[in-house]
């Protein structure tokens, strides 16, 4: 049976309010007669709980939008000052770091990587907003470090020139600045005072020994000179060990990726249906209108949930605090199960493809890799147009503060709730109801730009994020589209959460 024929007795049977096992799923897993029900949402007072439960999503996506748009990013972060000279010296020796390494790797470096003057620019934007906001004199005296690094020594020497009026230490950051940028000479005795003040005012790291490197060399002090690049060069060593096998990891997912993705691309007529690992896949065989008043008010009442467990201080131990996006999607998994999967003889494993015959394991791994090679090429794509057009990401998007700073068992519930709950309630969610529910009403684009969209506003990222999490969301709709089931979606939803993990706590912690 062609596919047009099936979605038109679909349609006809929801019209007719009766639900009908999926015709091509095996005569094994269907009840043992057909189930004739009436829909429960169709009287009047159900509407009205429909549009209630419409009304209470509506607005806590509102409220992600407006929260996003209106609260200053940096307030998102409760050490601003603290996470961003981590975060900018970790990702400066980093790329001080690829002058020594292989020819291949600062290649690969280049392709993956922000070029060091696009980091440069990127960092100094980053510092220009914290100095504003925070007023705070180290922040300015990193800047000024930033714009001297960058060969805008001009700059820095006029940055400094607004601190007399601040205190003690801006004067004192200020001879800093100016002894080590300025065009006057710098004799050994000054620089022995400003590099004891140096090292009270910085902690070790990219700003003090290039800082520190800068006064070295006015006074030619080569023993310092020494002392402080070899200091450099061991941490920036360390900093390449953690980043150096996530590289690789990433180059080979996307080679085999690629090789897997242009033969998918290739398929025609017949032998697309060669990728599909279940039935019955999408569109669902549920009605429409049924599954739509389920994902509304199971959508509700999983953010009433997340609202009660987030002002409950028992969630705050990190034991209970893994079980928060569970329980929080409980509630549409529950009405799913009852008033879409059962009716339709199906399980949770049958209705989602979450169950994989062992010849297709083959299959599964080249869904999987191909769609992470696909995602990779757009994160590519994403940053060449974003430095193209001088379009940054905000810098506070993508800290996370419990796998830099958390203690070890916050570390693992972050890391579990990214690379595992994520993963399956998301697509569960998103893939599983909502694009499925679209799906029999519209063809696969506008089905998955539709749900897609959701799913990247529901992140609250700025427009940079909100183009990676939509690029992402429209590839897992697709595999599932030609597969039939969300685990390829699942595990490569997985997979990308847990590289950007285990870069951030690579690079940061």
């Amino acid at each position: 049976m062609g596919d047009g024929q099936w979605y038109s007795r679909q349609f006809m049977s929801e019209q007719t309010l009766s639900i009908q096992p999926h015709p091509d799923f095996p005569q094994r897993d269907q009840p043992a007669g057909p189930k004739q029900s009436i829909s429960p949402y169709r009287s009047r007072w159900s509407l009205v709980v429909s549009g209630v439960c419409a009304g209470v999503l509506i607005a806590a996506l509102g409220t992600i939008l407006w929260f996003a748009a209106t609260q200053p990013k940096l307030q998102r972060v409760e050490e601003p000052d603290r996470a961003l000279d981590l975060m900018v010296s970790r990702m400066l020796d980093a790329q001080d770091s690829l002058r020594r390494a292989p020819q291949w790797q600062q290649w690969l470096a280049d392709w993956t990587m922000d070029s060091q003057d696009e980091a440069r620019r990127q960092t100094i934007q980053w510092y220009r907003e914290l100095a504003e906001t925070t007023d705070d004199p180290l922040s300015k005296l990193r800047l000024a470090i930033l714009l001297g690094e960058s060969g805008q020594e001009t700059t820095a020497l006029a940055e400094s020139k607004g601190w007399k009026s601040r205190g003690t230490s801006a004067l004192l950051f200020e001879q800093l600045i100016e002894a080590a940028y300025g065009p006057q000479p710098l004799d050994r005795a000054h620089e022995a005072e400003l590099q004891a003040t140096l090292a009270e005012a910085l902690p070790g790291g990219w700003f003090y020994d290039h800082l520190a490197v800068r006064l070295a060399r006015r006074a030619d002090d080569q023993d310092l000179l020494v002392t402080v690049e070899a200091q450099a060069v061991l941490r920036e060593d360390r900093v390449q060990r953690w980043i150096s096998p996530l590289i690789v990891w990433e180059l080979l997912c996307l080679v085999i990726g690629s090789v897997m993705l242009l033969g998918i691309v290739g398929l025609k007529g017949q032998r697309k249906d060669s990728l599909r690992l279940h039935l019955p896949g999408v569109p669902p065989p549920w009605p429409g209108g049924t599954a739509a008043a389920v994902i509304l008010r199971g959508g509700a009442l999983e953010v009433v949930t997340t609202v009660v467990i987030l002002s409950s201080s028992s969630f705050l131990h990190a034991s209970l605090r893994a079980f928060a996006i569970p329980l929080a999607n409980l509630p549409l998994l529950i009405l799913a199960y009852v008033q879409l999967l059962k009716p339709a003889g199906l399980t949770f494993r049958d209705g989602f493809g979450l169950r994989i015959e062992r010849e297709n394991l083959g299959r599964l791994a080249c869904s999987i890799l191909a769609v992470v090679a696909a995602g990779l090429w757009g994160e590519w794509v994403v940053g060449q147009a974003a430095e193209f057009l001088s379009l940054n990401d905000h810098w506070t998007e993508w800290f996370d503060q419990e796998l830099v700073w958390g203690t070890l068992p916050v570390m693992a519930v972050s890391v579990i709730e990214y690379v595992l709950f994520a993963p399956i309630f998301e697509e569960l969610a998103f893939r599983g109801l909502l694009f499925a529910m679209i799906r029999r009403r519209f063809e696969f684009l506008p089905a998955a730009l539709i749900s897609t969209s959701l799913f990247a506003l529901a992140h609250g990222y700025s427009l940079i994020g909100f183009l990676s999490v939509f690029w992402s969301g429209f590839l897992w709709a697709w595999i599932y589209e030609r597969t039939g089931s969300l685990i390829p979606g699942m595990v490569a939803h997985a997979m990308n959460n847990l590289l950007v993990c285990l870069t951030v706590m690579a690079l940061l912690r």
